[in-house]
C-alpha cells in the first residue's frame, strides 16, 4: 500500500468477548463524543470571559446490520440481553477490527461493557427479492480507538 492510501472500510471483523461474530453487513454510529463545558468569569477589569473546557466523555451506541442466518453465538447473546434482561451476565467487550487487503489488523476499536439495547427484524414484502436483515443497537460505556 502506498503512503497516503486509505484502508477500505469494507474489510472488518467483529469480536464479541471471546468469539467472532459470524456475518455482518455494516456497522454504523461509531463516534467518540465529549461534553463541552462553558465557564463564564468576570475579569478584575469587569470584562466577561467565556472559556470552553472539556467535560466528561459520553457513552454511545452503534448499530450492526447483518443477514438473518443460522449463526448462533451472536443471536444467543442478543436473546439473553433483550429477553432475559440480565445485564450483569451479558455485558461484553466488543472489538471491531479494521483489516487491510492482506487480512492484517490495522486498527482496533474497543467498546467496553456493551449490551444489545434494541433489535429490529427484517422488513418483509412479497415484491422484494433482497436478503432478510436484522439490525441490533449496541449500547456501550466506553470506546477506545487504537
Amino acid at each position: 500500500m502506498l503512503t497516503g492510501d486509505s484502508f477500505s472500510s469494507s474489510i472488518f471483523a467483529i469480536e464479541l468477548g471471546k468469539f467472532q461474530v459470524e456475518t455482518v453487513q455494516s456497522v454504523s454510529g461509531l463516534q467518540l463524543d465529549q461534553d463541552v463545558v462553558e465557564v463564564r468569569d468576570v475579569s478584575p477589569a469587569g470584562e466577561l470571559l467565556i472559556r470552553k473546557q472539556a467535560g466528561s466523555r459520553k457513552t454511545g451506541e452503534i448499530t450492526i446490520t447483518r443477514g438473518m442466518d443460522k449463526s448462533a453465538a451472536f443471536t444467543d447473546w442478543i436473546r439473553a440481553t433483550l429477553i432475559n434482561a440480565d445485564l450483569d451476565a451479558v455485558r461484553q467487550n466488543i472489538t471491531i477490527a479494521l483489516t487491510d487487503a492482506k487480512k492484517q489488523t490495522v486498527r482496533r476499536i474497543h467498546l467496553t461493557n456493551a449490551w444489545a439495547s434494541r433489535w429490529e427484524g427484517p422488513s418483509m414484502e412479497a415484491s422484494e427479492a433482497g436478503p432478510a436483515t436484522e439490525q441490533v443497537t449496541i449500547t456501550y460505556e466506553d470506546i477506545i480507538v487504537e
